[in-house]
């Protein structure tokens, strides 16, 4: 079998304008900081990215905004970040973001729904709100709810603790929060890990990304820290 461990910059190579890509994290926490390192050097431009927020300066997505790399950011939480409300605020268009807010659960089982092959799910999250523009309202029951849609990506990048060369991933702590379920949203999947082990080595009932979502793997991750 062809090994999917590369370099990082090997790894995001087929990553172009106008890709959309998920990045795995919480406030910048388990997010895969040599591949978005990697992202920035290559400087792709027009990026959507789908992740919980807009990272912090210098940390996380927040390092592509900086970059100017960031198109459309469709994001939970960005109050870390103020260059995401500088940038969505600017009269420079080549420097304008696109901010689509979700709500984090909303946002969290939209990319579920797309890695178990649903085609959407209801919730009553927004209703009455603007997160309901433009949005379906069905009524079950004598209840409101919002048809929300499932959400792709091109890629993800994802971060784990310790994958092995298979790709079986396990997550040390919240470091795990969004980065299982955009392993199984994205048409490649680029996982960064601290470490890289031997296939066989990880107990199997530790595993909670099994390989087969795993294209490429790459390590030199560092254990996150504040």
């Amino acid at each position: 079998m062809k090994s999917k461990i590369k370099n990082a910059f090997e790894a995001v190579a087929d990553i172009n304008d106008g890709a959309t890509v998920m990045i795995g994290g919480f406030m910048s926490c388990g997010s895969p900081e040599v591949l978005i390192d990697a992202l920035v050097e290559k400087n792709v431009r027009n990026l959507t990215i789908i992740s919980n927020d807009a990272g912090m300066p210098g940390r996380g997505v927040g390092k592509l905004l900086t970059n100017g790399q960031i198109k459309t950011l469709i994001a939970s939480h960005v109050g870390l970040n103020p260059e995401v409300a500088e940038r969505m605020n600017t009269n420079n268009e080549s420097e304008q973001l696109k901010c689509i807010l979700v709500p984090q659960g909303t946002l969290a089982e939209k990319i579920r729904a797309a890695g178990c092959g649903l085609g959407g799910f209801l919730t009553p999250t927004g209703v009455g709100t603007i997160v309901a523009e433009g949005k379906k309202v069905i009524m079950m029951n004598g209840k409101e709810y919002l048809l929300e849609e499932p959400l792709f990506a091109d890629f993800s990048l994802i971060r784990g603790s310790v994958a092995d060369e298979f790709g079986n991933i396990l997550y040390n702590g919240t470091t795990r929060n969004f980065n299982p379920l955009m392993a199984m949203a994205a048409k490649h999947v680029i996982a960064g890990a601290c470490e890289i082990v031997k296939t066989g080595t990880l107990e199997p009932n530790h595993i909670v990304t099994s390989g087969v979502f795993v294209d490429t793997i790459v390590g030199g991750e560092k254990v996150w820290s504040m």
